[in-house]
């Protein structure tokens, strides 16, 4: 289980609000300890340690590993008395002297085994700094920084730790401070910063790319601590795998249901967390899943893709592996519309022969191949001109047939520039996640930091370049005993679930403009491709079949379940078993996910 050591203690402390006092425990690291500890993660506090412990203390230390730190007298437990008034906190009284006293050379001399250290606000950005070195010369592998009102006071140095922080959470309020703006706020190349909006949500910045989570509505009786359980809830969520986005979707209902209860009673129930919200205009039928699955259980056919033959590198070719890198990026977004609809794919001809979306994008890449091999690497990707990729996807027939061609050229060089200022290679990339104890997870958490593969919370080319890499018969990437890549959620997975029925549209006006092909709001096409996703993991699970064997028999529908024609049920494996819903349609979206 992974193990995160937050750095600040608990407090005890009374509370006014919605014309009640109540006292509590409390505490910036206490709060972000309960809520790591709710959302799955082994949890060590270092901090002021109360000797004996209170009772309001004890559910606190019973959920705790181990607690480090100086052994207090109760009586000198930090506390506070906080008062809310029509959306204003005040603090009425504060007796900080027992964490004032920490100090970073009383830290466990290994922090290596944690997987996440978190360091809290501390009161002093000086402190703050001071830990932050500490933990990096004891071998911390991730820090984790968070600040508060106060200490923004001096904006050169929490920008200092920001730069040498992996992970940083700020609200709003400090980040117009620090930056002007929550818009204009950023972080480094390979660093995350999350920012908290209150009842509006957050926003995840991935060096300079930023994705906006909404929040989840709730009856808010006591606030204390809302933006420490966000943070420790969302830094489990990453230390156990999850995209950043992901993480923050997954944080936010937990603080949502602490703030409608006193203290951080719903951080100390037995149940699990509440789940991130989902949108009930799709549904996954489960029972359909369930009948889905024994029948491709069944078929030989479902089986792994080995990503060799024409669209691909030779096996063994020099370059493959970066090949493969710039060129899975670009797999999205082969298709063209007109009057608000969906209007024709991608079809065109290229090194001799028709081809169709991925594989015409695939054919291009192969290009540069054997004449100029280096086309590949990040810093030609990082410089590539619009003529440059207008030359590679040209036809043969002299048309320029991909459309958005600008996207195609973002992605390179967000990709090329996140590589270089990573200081990596897709060797460099291979062979970290091949030296970890989880191979697919450190993967994935690479390339949430690589233009190209970072944006999409679902990691649908991130995916598909891990089952590329590791269905190739050179495996450049071997998964661990217990890793299964994520579902690859693009078109063809999302007409699968609609039209096999894995999935249902109970909303009458998103069906209409699915079965319309009409362009959708983001938020509708989420809605159908998270019900997809979810739809898919589930198959997966049941069926017994791995998650690359799903995903090319659900690509290789479209030969039975096309785009532009009448599908032909009765050459299907699946037909016994399908909702035959042959008027649904993919969701019509222009996005770089895919």
């Amino acid at each position: 289980m992974a193990h995160l050591l937050v750095i600040g203690g608990a407090s005890s402390d009374i509370l006014h609000f919605a014309g009640q006092t109540a006292t509590s425990a409390g505490g910036a690291g206490m709060y972000t300890a309960m809520a790591a500890h709710r959302s799955g993660m082994q949890v060590s506090l270092f901090g002021p340690r109360p000797s004996p412990i209170p009772k309001m203390l004890r559910p606190i230390a019973e959920r705790l590993t181990a607690w480090h730190g100086q052994a207090i007298p109760p009586e000198e437990l930090p506390h506070f008395e906080i008062a809310y008034h029509n959306g204003k906190t005040t603090y009425l009284r504060a007796f900080v002297d027992a964490e004032s006293n920490l100090m970073p050379g009383t830290l466990p001399p290994d922090l290596s085994p944690y997987d996440c250290v978190h360091i809290t606000p501390l009161g002093d950005v000086h402190r703050q700094s001071a830990f932050l070195q500490a933990c990096r010369q004891r071998g911390a592998r991730r820090i984790s920084v968070g600040t508060g009102p106060f200490l923004v006071d001096e904006p050169n140095v929490v920008r200092s730790i920001m730069e040498q922080a992996d992970i940083f959470f700020m609200n709003d309020k400090e980040a117009a401070a620090l930056f002007g703006s929550v818009e204009t706020a950023k972080t480094w190349p390979g660093k995350l910063l999350f920012v908290t909006l209150g009842e509006r949500g957050a926003v995840v910045i991935q060096g300079d790319y930023p994705t906006e989570v909404p929040g989840v509505p709730s009856n808010v009786l006591d606030p204390t601590g809302a933006g420490d359980t966000f943070c420790g809830a969302a830094l489990a969520h990453l230390s156990l795998g999850e995209h950043p986005v992901m993480a923050a979707r997954l944080a936010m209902p937990v603080a949502s249901q602490m703030i409608e209860h006193v203290g951080p009673t719903a951080l100390l129930w037995p149940e699990p967390p509440p789940a991130a919200p989902v949108d009930a205009r799709v549904v996954v039928d489960e029972s359909r899943v369930k009948r889905v699955s024994q029948l491709i259980a069944t078929l030989p056919e479902v089986a792994p893709f080995s990503f060799t033959g024409p669209d691909f590198p030779p096996v063994r070719h020099p370059a493959a592996l970066d090949q493969f890198f710039a060129s899975t990026l670009q797999q999205f977004s082969f298709w063209t519309h007109a009057s608000g609809k969906y209007h024709l794919p991608l079809i065109a001809p290229i090194n001799g022969r028709q081809r169709k979306g991925s594989s015409y994008l695939y054919q291009a890449y192969l290009r540069p191949l054997t004449d100029d091999p280096e086309f590949y690497t990040p810093v030609r990707q990082a410089d590539l001109t619009q003529p440059e990729m207008l030359a590679l996807f040209r036809a043969d027939d002299g048309s320029d047939p991909m459309p958005a061609v600008e996207l195609h050229l973002a992605q390179a060089q967000g990709y090329g520039r996140d590589m270089l200022a990573l200081g990596l290679t897709p060797r460099d990339v291979v062979e970290q996640a091949q030296a970890s104890a989880t191979p697919l997870q450190t993967f994935f958490e690479l390339l949430d930091h690589i233009g190209g593969y970072k944006e999409d919370p679902l990691r649908k080319k991130s995916a598909l370049l891990a089952l590329t890499l590791n269905q190739r018969p050179e495996v450049f990437l071997a998964f661990g005993a217990n890793e299964q890549a994520s579902p690859v959620i693009d078109y063809h997975a999302q007409r699968f679930c609609l039209r096999v029925g894995l999935i249902d549209v109970g909303d009458e006006t998103l069906r209409k403009e699915l079965v319309g092909r009409q362009l959708l709001l983001p938020t509708a096409e989420w809605a159908v491709r998270h019900a997809a996703y979810i739809a898919v993991e589930q198959l997966v699970a049941a069926s017994g079949k791995s998650a690359g064997a799903v995903d090319w028999f659900m690509f290789n529908s479209r030969k039975r379940c096309p785009e532009m024609t009448e599908p032909v049920c009765q050459l299907c494996q699946l037909d016994p078993v399908c909702a035959h819903r042959k008027e649904l349609f993919q969701p019509v979206l222009r996005t770089t996910f895919y």
